[in-house]
This record gives C-alpha cells, sequence and structure tokens, in this order.
C-alpha cells in the first residue's frame, strides 16, 4: 500500500518507477515465479497473454520436443494405461507433440497453444491451459506438456490438468535444466528435486508422482518425465 502510495507521489511529479526482471521473480516454497504486474501491482493477465505469444511467434518453426521421446512415452502409455482414445498436449508451439503421438498410437491426440496461431498448426486449438472445458473433465487417458515452466500459477494450472483424467489416466511432465529459473518468457522455475513434494503437495491428497523416468539419449545434463497419477486410480 505505502509503496504505491510512493509511485503515485512520483509520478505526479514526472518519474516512473519500474520493476527489473529480477524484482519480479519471487521465491516459494523451494521455486521461482515471475510476477506479470501491472502499475499497482496487481497480476496483469494481458501482459502474461502478449509475453506468451510474442515468444511463441519468435520460436514458432523450432521443435523443443524429440520424436524419440515420443515413441518412448507411447509405449510407456500403453504398457500403463492400454490403448488410449483420447490425450492432450498442452503448450505445443507448432504442434510436434500431438502429431507424434498420434502417429505412434493411433488415437485422437490434440495440443492447446495460447498464441493467435495456434490453429494454423493440425490438431491445435487457440486456449489458455489454466483452464478447463468441461468436456475434458474425466475424459482424458493422457497429458503431455514440456511447457508447465510456462505456467504463471503451476498449483492451478496442474489442478486443471489432473481433473481432465479418467480414472487410471496419467499425466506426464517433462522436465530438463532449463526448466529450473524462472523468466519472463518461462515464468515457473523449480529443480527437479523439489518438484515431487510441490506436486504432492499441491495435490492434498488427490495426486501424486508415480514414478519418475529417465529420457532416453537426452543431450542437456538429464531429461525425467514426471508420471502423476490420481491416488486411487
Amino acid at each position: 500500500m505505502i509503496t504505491n502510495l510512493i509511485k503515485k507521489f512520483l509520478a505526479l511529479l514526472g518519474f516512473e518507477v519500474r520493476r527489473t526482471r529480477l524484482e519480479r521473480i519471487s521465491l516459494n516454497d523451494g521455486y521461482e515465479i515471475y510476477q506479470y504486474v501491472d502499475s499497482e501491482g496487481q497480476f496483469d493477465y494481458d501482459q502474461y497473454k502478449q509475453i506468451q505469444t510474442a515468444g511463441n511467434k519468435r520460436k514458432v518453426n523450432e521443435v523443443w520436443v524429440s520424436e524419440d521421446h515420443i515413441s518412448f512415452l507411447s509405449g510407456y502409455i500403453q504398457s500403463v494405461v492400454g490403448q488410449p482414445t483420447f490425450g492432450i498436449c498442452h503448450g505445443t508451439r507448432n504442434g510436434a507433440e500431438q502429431r507424434w503421438f498420434r502417429q505412434y498410437l493411433n488415437c485422437d491426440v490434440i495440443g492447446t497453444e495460447i498464441s493467435d496461431n495456434a490453429e494454423e498448426f493440425s490438431d491445435t486449438i487457440q486456449w489458455d491451459f489454466h483452464e478447463t472445458k468441461p468436456e475434458w473433465i474425466s475424459t482424458v487417458d493422457f497429458i503431455y506438456s514440456n511447457a508447465f515452466d510456462h505456467s504463471y500459477d503451476p498449483e492451478r494450472c496442474l489442478n486443471s490438468w489432473m481433473s481432465c483424467l479418467r480414472n487410471g489416466g496419467i499425466c506426464i511432465i517433462e522436465h530438463t535444466p532449463s526448466h529450473v529459473h524462472a523468466s519472463e518468457i518461462d515464468p515457473f522455475g523449480v529443480h527437479i528435486s523439489q518438484l515431487p513434494f510441490l506436486i504432492l503437495s499441491w495435490g492434498k491428497g488427490r495426486y501424486y508422482v508415480r514414478e519418475i523416468l529417465d529420457a532416453p539419449a537426452y543431450e542437456l545434463d538429464y531429461g525425467k518425465f514426471l508420471i502423476i497419477e490420481s491416488i486411487g486410480s
């Protein structure tokens, strides 16, 4: 409150106070969150969406996901879930994830992307992955994302994803060293060692990390897949 009053007083004198990027990063229970805030210090969703859209378009021709990883995960999904009928990939940019999952699993898989160019790509809808479509609830066999670090509210985001899984379904989050620190474009940063604790805490007895898989032939220090399922599945 006092800070806002000071800002308003300085504004009357012709001065503008801006947060640096480092000042926008807050630490919460061992993880980092980049804060998208307006001049009043309130959450600015439009700012978040604009930054994510610009970042998507800047890197739209880059494919971060590996086909080898999708092939590996497809075999894992079939071993745990059985033959799936419907999957969702969140934050897919140019749609490589769902294209490969559809190829290897021979089922319906869609991707979501917040950018307004989303529907230029096959089987992709423009959608903010923090939100849940009513028709998805308890119907999805698997959810995959390597874009969890793009969440401004990871607890809300994961709760949304988990609500969509049918009984026995799984959520797969890919994590690498590039997901450790928060930034303007990647607002959620956390070390792999902290993530299972956070997931259990956010789940509040509803879901947990079933296991952590090593990604095959990873080029960075490590690549992990966190397999999350509902308790009682």
